[in-house]
């Protein structure tokens, strides 16, 4: 286990380095799928999500979520992130906005189809003044499709976000991503999203990302991604986390 938390640390300071969000999505990517925690179970994480963008960094340092499968095809979602926010020579750490969500699966057939929504509430509990929360209550409804074959799942789909506040404007995300199972120990995938602009003077970009899964065991896991906006204003994204499952 020593070794373990060691690796974790290791790679989640490399991460770091590297790059913060503003999204909280199905880890570690930026998009979601329609899957909810089974019934009865748990899911808990300690991750960082980050962003960089020229002299502008925003992390989650970390953030504490949980999941939990309340009845069948439904799951509860918290999320607690702590964060550290760089704009030029400004530099600060707090709590950010806390996040609450419930996932419903409303398709889930044989041929391995399923499609759910996940609509999200940011609660603000951030200083706004020090950039670590956005003020105003903000939401977010999208839609999710999944399809497996075997050892190989894809996922996708698109939502759009109420972002009031000076200078905001509300947003849509929109993602599709693909992964497949090498081993029982080993998942590799990628994704492509779209992220319109969220304020009045931002841009719109299109991202790419690739990471994967680590299983330690039936109960431990690794979850590791890094990528790279294809627009001039250069946003290099990342996640790093443990996961528990239950």
């Amino acid at each position: 286990m020593k070794r373990i938390n060691c690796f974790f640390v290791i790679i989640v300071s490399v991460v770091i380095a590297l790059s913060n969000a503003q999204i909280f999505a199905g880890p570690p990517f930026e998009t979601d799928d329609p899957q909810p925690v089974d019934y009865l179970h748990w899911e808990f994480y300690v991750s960082s999500v980050m962003e960089y963008s020229s002299n502008d960094l925003n992390a989650t340092l970390p953030h504490f979520e949980i999941n939990y499968g309340a009845v069948p095809n439904v799951q509860i979602h918290l999320l607690a992130p702590l964060g550290y926010v760089q704009a030029g020579q400004e530099k600060h750490y707090g709590y950010m906005d806390t996040e609450l969500g419930l996932k419903y699966r409303f398709v889930n057939d044989s041929s391995g189809l399923m499609v759910g929504i996940f609509p999200l509430v940011e609660l603000p509990t951030g200083n706004q003044n020090k950039q670590l929360g956005n003020g105003k209550v903000q939401a977010y409804l999208p839609l999710w499709l999944q399809k497996s074959w075997g050892k190989f799942t894809t996922y996708g789909g698109a939502g759009y976000w109420y972002n009031p506040g000076i200078d905001n404007k509300n947003w849509i995300f929109a993602g599709w991503e693909a992964q497949y199972d090498f081993s029982d120990s080993f998942t590799l995938g990628g994704e492509l999203y779209f992220h319109s602009a969220d304020t009045n003077e931002g841009t719109s970009f299109t991202g790419l990302n690739v990471g994967g899964i680590i299983n330690i065991d039936e109960h431990n896991h690794i979850l590791l991604s890094i990528g790279h906006s294809f627009n001039n204003n250069g946003i290099t994204t990342g996640y790093a986390g443990y996961q528990m499952t239950i």
